[in-house]
């Protein structure tokens, strides 16, 4: 963050992340440099940012055709609040940011102040700070639908936790309609920066930083935050130092099947904590459970979930990975690669999709199965190799199993046979196939 503050004539402050530091405005050239620089650079990023469409734009226009209330969920600085406000370029909108004491003073009586802006689209951001709102949403929304306004009310926006998911859905319950919005995939990018997005991981601002240095820099600073003033103001009490430690070790075991009293044992509590950190993480968005497969085909089954850290440019940044040559050196680099092709392939599947893995006491094993709506299965196993080779345990899963199709999810591009019924596959080639099967 970058402000210039006036300090007397022709002085001031340049405020930068990582302190202030005393300018003269008309003596200093390098501070104007300084000013002027850092100041084009965040618009010219800021602009970018604008300028990418997300793909679920659409999604999220036709939910609001649909459903008086939507709630855009999603982690702090994925573009929420930027992708919200693209929406208000065709519409009447009001945009009210529940971080501000300004706007939360505008909703003293949100009955008596939102019921005057009843034909705009009302957009509320950090919605969590005021759960008390919902009740009035409700009464609103109810009253509208008698007057024939029975969509496109209102876009809740939100970091997703368990309070935001329990109070809207039990007061506004038929009434609201749920979006995530997930870090940049490979769909929206050129393939030549699918390596760059992997290395950097999906949030915007890391995404398009003009340098490694700044973009594993932003990193940090976004884990610092969440764990320092993010996470405390959704309620949890948990020492910052303790949960970076659990975020770490979670890194470590990327992709991993969870070992909760492993992770207890290394953090020094029980497993009911342990527990309970992951749940925090997950209903966050930053950590992803995917469980096993869990239908009977008479085998003795993995039943612990494995897990991964959603976005690969955090998994790196916990790591100390800081760009590609350090990631394809280090241990992770296989674990990093599935977590990033799966987390890329589930933003993609139809809705109603179920995602699992299958893993057997005996071997059998497939990285990622996709349950298709009308239940067909997808076997996906993921290798980082140029020359993927199909293992013993993927064909003793896929007979089990008896899926429609076959894939193993490779670093290239072509597409090409591997067996009998198994083909190699790219990941952007994979996700384009998974969005044909929503047509």
């Amino acid at each position: 963050m970058l402000h210039s503050s006036g300090h007397g004539q022709g002085c001031g402050y340049i405020t930068l992340r990582r302190g202030c530091f005393p300018f003269s405005w008309e003596r200093d050239r390098l501070g104007r440099l300084l000013v002027l620089t850092n100041l084009a650079i965040l618009e010219f990023h800021s602009i970018i940012a604008r300028m990418i469409p997300r793909r679920l734009q659409l999604l999220l226009t036709q939910r609001l055709s649909e459903y008086p209330a939507v709630a855009l969920l999603g982690p702090r600085q994925v573009g929420k609040t930027t992708l919200a406000l693209t929406l208000t370029e065709n519409r009447p909108s009001l945009y009210l940011d529940l971080e501000s004491a300004a706007d939360r003073a505008k909703i003293a009586e949100p009955e008596l102040y939102l019921a005057d802006h009843e034909d705009e689209l009302v957009i509320l951001d950090e919605v969590h700070r005021l759960p008390n709102l919902f009740q009035t949403l409700r009464g609103l929304i109810d009253r509208g639908r008698r007057r024939g306004k029975r969509t496109g009310r209102f876009l809740l926006l939100g970091s997703a936790s368990i309070d935001l998911l329990q109070q809207s859905g039990e007061t506004l319950a038929g009434r609201i309609a749920y979006v995530e919005l997930a870090p940049f995939d490979v769909l929206e990018f050129a393939r030549e920066q699918l390596d760059s997005l992997w290395v950097r991981g999906g949030f915007p601002d890391s995404f398009l930083a003009p340098s490694e240095g700044v973009s594993v820099r932003w990193r940090q600073d976004f884990i610092r935050t969440y764990l320092e003033r993010d996470i405390p103001q959704l309620g949890p009490r948990i020492p910052a130092e303790t949960l970076r430690r659990f975020w770490t070790m979670l890194a470590h075991h990327h992709a991993g099947v969870l070992n909760g009293a492993q992770l207890a044992r290394g953090l020094g509590v029980d497993g009911k904590t342990v527990t309970r950190y992951l749940d925090l993480l997950v209903d966050l968005l930053l950590v992803r459970r995917l469980q096993p497969w869990h239908r009977n085909v008479g085998k003795r089954l993995v039943k612990s979930p494995k897990v991964f850290i959603r976005d690969s440019g955090i998994t790196h940044a916990l790591l100390g990975i800081t760009d590609k040559e350090t990631l394809l050196g280090h241990p992770i680099v296989g674990s990093s690669w599935e977590g990033f092709v799966v987390e890329n392939l589930l933003a993609v599947v139809p809705p109603g999709t179920e995602a699992s893995f299958y893993r057997t006491s005996a071997g059998a094993e497939v990285d990622l199965v996709l349950t298709l709506p009308g239940g067909k299965i997808w076997a996906l196993e993921v290798k980082r190799s140029l020359a993927p080779k199909v293992e013993r345990g993927f064909h003793s899963a896929c007979v089990d199993l008896r899926p429609e199709q076959r894939f193993v999810v490779y670093a290239g591009a072509d597409r090409f046979p591997l067996g009998k019924e198994i083909e190699a596959i790219g990941l952007i080639e994979l996700c384009t196939a998974l969005q044909k099967a929503m047509s």
